[in-house]
């Protein structure tokens, strides 16, 4: 551990001392409410934070305070004294591990929608539509303003009672009181429009109100935009002198600044930067406004890894930094800095699975958010066993990694040369390349944990059984599934082969995408940047139609950029040969008409099948013939099931070796189950 390491010391903020430089962004974890409302689930996912030394965890992120801001995202309601008991359990889960915690608080205005909830209309400072949520927004009359106000200060209040050390006013991406600041929202003539003091007429008075309710000894910060990044929304010079004179008020404690809006998905993605963007980039946009300002100011945007964080606090671009979805993928960062353990944190790979999907899970640690189930922490085994593993992709090497942290001899068998599996194929476009951090920690924590690798190693029934095991573990993966021709099937490629050699510049290939994932998108990105033209076809409404939140824009952007051709609402037919090219029939998904492509190359994207002979092989002289206890394994408890008496061993088989899922499949599959061995 560095001495007087910047990460490591204390910042005083107003009555509150933060033991360390690293805190946890506002935000809304999808799918942990219970009925509407946070309980158990959300307390120990923002726990576990604190139990890893995480100075400050903000809860909350787009907490509404009022009813007519809807719960778009699984945001906490802010605006009632039911939250109090709440409030006051979680507080006091984190502050046992001497953590602070904060909500943020907010009203979403028109970022919102009209059809869910109580069915009420968006609000805007004027009637100009969100075309992220879709909604047209009612122009916010002065009696809404008066209401609003007093909702802020009724919600801070609130978590001041319930024990709660501070609160993070949100006034950026596209929430109600920036929608005042921007004249591209703000077309007001009155005195909340126009000049730059009439728009910022609601913030103060929503600041006023804050204080009057919480006093002056409790934290409050706001959080704020230093650049919008697009032409229509508000410049440096702007986001300098808002956040300028909001500081200048003497009512704030702290601001938190950040890059991008919330207008579209496109500058959504800004705010939230996935994988292939740069760490840290936008630091000089905080540094700019902390030059201005007398008072700590907060960033997050891709501090993914502890030597990023130390140049933003070493280089005073910030005073504190947000790690969020790194405390996603481990939220023990500062526990295993403390230990000198820095090598050993999980990484944040940018995937963002996170922040795009119904439920918050990191891609490859599936405790977050089930640590009433599945521990961070794995502890040993009651008694010591010999385990195989088959295969060395993310499923094989974390099933390997925690039998062996369970105090189990894991020997692991690998057919390649290395290890990482389908991993290593999604790694190689450049964009992509953080990715294979997950096998590479992976890969490590094995190594670190002793188990017995053997790479080149085809494994044959034989060979399992020489190592005598009472456990083995199948995770062969799959393998490409191109079977969904009526003809020509032998002359079409997989995704894995665009991914595992380098194109031809200047052929023609069409993507057939039956899978709908970011698989297709991957290798059209990767045909497209070497100067291939490449056509992207689909039956669903849209490429990449699993593919949401902060992720499909910079797909969307590289494959226009290089003048790729989208086509929805066509499936694969036939594939022909004439001459030297190919010709793909297409048929409309809803009218049937028929089509052609004449092209140099075919490409399908249809998932895997099971590679699964071995599995089938090693089943007959199992004690449970391969069976698996789904009861069993969802609620964290041994496998016992026994159906051969005459077996010697136990056979599991997980991942892509059942099914085609994914990576955070993969591994969800192996941590349950390896656990309770």
């Amino acid at each position: 551990m560095r001495v007087n390491d910047p990460v490591l010391q204390p910042l005083r903020i107003n009555n509150l001392t933060l033991k360390n430089r690293i805190y946890s962004t506002g935000h809304a974890p999808s799918g942990y409410l219970q009925d509407g409302a946070p309980g158990l689930r959300y307390e120990l996912y923002h726990e576990e934070k604190a139990k890893g030394g995480i100075a400050l965890t903000i809860i909350g992120g787009s907490s509404n305070v009022a009813a007519d801001s809807a719960n778009v995202f699984d945001q906490i309601n802010a605006g009632d004294d039911a939250i109090l008991p709440f409030y006051r359990s979680i507080s006091e889960r984190v502050h046992r591990h001497g953590a602070a915690i904060m909500i943020q608080l907010t009203h979403m205005g028109r970022r919102s929608k009209w059809d869910i909830g109580q069915w009420l209309p968006a609000l805007g400072p004027s009637p100009v539509r969100e075309r992220a949520h879709r909604s047209f927004p009612k122009e916010i009359e002065h009696f809404d303003i008066d209401r609003i106000v007093k909702a802020y200060g009724a919600a801070a209040r609130r978590a001041r009672e319930g024990g709660l050390d501070g609160i993070e006013i949100a006034a950026m991406a596209g929430h109600l009181i920036d929608q005042f600041w921007s004249p591209r929202t703000n077309h007001r003539t009155d005195e909340f429009g126009g000049t730059l003091e009439n728009r910022l007429r609601f913030g103060h008075m929503v600041l006023e109100e804050v204080r009057k309710e919480v006093g002056d000894d409790f934290v409050v910060g706001m959080r704020v935009p230093g650049d919008e990044g697009t032409a229509e929304g508000l410049a440096p010079t702007d986001c300098v002198g808002i956040a300028t004179a909001m500081a200048g008020t003497g009512k704030l404690d702290f601001l938190s600044v950040i890059y991008g809006s919330g207008n579209t998905d496109r500058e959504l993605a800004d705010v939230i930067p996935v994988y292939g963007r740069p760490l840290g980039a936008h630091l000089p946009v905080a540094a700019a406004i902390r030059k201005e300002i007398g008072i700590p100011v907060f960033h997050a945007g891709r501090i993914a890894d502890l030597p990023t964080a130390r140049h933003a606090i070493d280089g005073g671009y910030a005073d504190m930094v947000g790690m969020t979805r790194a405390h996603i993928a481990d939220p023990h960062i500062v526990a295993k800095l403390l230990a000198g353990q820095e090598e050993r944190i999980r990484p944040c790979v940018g995937a963002t699975y996170c922040a795009s999907r119904v439920e918050t899970f990191c891609l490859h640690n599936p405790a977050t958010g089930r640590e009433a189930v599945i521990p961070q922490l794995v502890g040993p085994a009651a008694r010591t066993k010999r385990v195989v593993v088959i295969g060395g992709g993310p499923a094989g090497l974390e099933a390997a990694r925690v039998c062996a942290a369970r105090g189990h001899h894991v020997t692991l068998l690998e057919a390649a040369d290395r290890l990482g599996g389908q991993m290593i194929l999604a790694a190689r476009t450049p964009r992509h390349a953080e990715k294979a951090g997950i096998v590479h920690w992976l890969a490590q924590e094995t190594k670190h944990l002793g188990v017995t690798v053997r790479l080149n190693c085809l494994a044959e029934p034989a060979d399992v059984l020489a190592l005598q095991p009472d456990i083995v573990i199948v995770a062969t993966g799959g393998l490409p599934n191109t079977a969904v021709l009526t003809t020509g099937e032998e002359l079409v490629a997989s995704t894995w082969d665009v991914l595992s050699r380098m194109p031809r510049p200047g052929t023609k290939i069409l993507i057939f995408d039956d899978h709908g994932g970011e698989q297709a998108l991957t290798a059209a990105e990767r045909l497209a940047a070497t100067g291939v033209q490449v056509e992207i076809v689909t039956p669903d409404r849209h490429v990449g139609a699993d593919v949401t939140g902060t992720i499909y824009p910079d797909y969307l952007r590289t494959l226009y950029a290089h003048g790729a051709v989208l086509t929805p609402d066509h499936v694969l037919r036939t594939v022909r040969r004439e001459g030297s090219a190919l010709v793909a029939t297409l048929a409309n998904a809803y009218t049937d008409a028929m089509c052609e492509r004449t092209v140099d190359q075919v490409v399908v994207e249809h998932g895997t099948t099971p590679a699964d002979d071995l599995y089938h092989q090693l089943r007959v002289s199992s004690r449970n013939l391969g069976q698996t206890d789904p009861a069993a394994l969802v609620t964290g408890r041994p496998q016992v099931q026994v159906t051969n008496q005459d077996g010697t061993y136990q056979l599991f088989r997980i991942g892509d070796a059942v099914a085609h899922r994914n990576v955070h499949a993969a591994i969800l599959d192996a941590r349950r189950l390896c656990m309770a061995m």
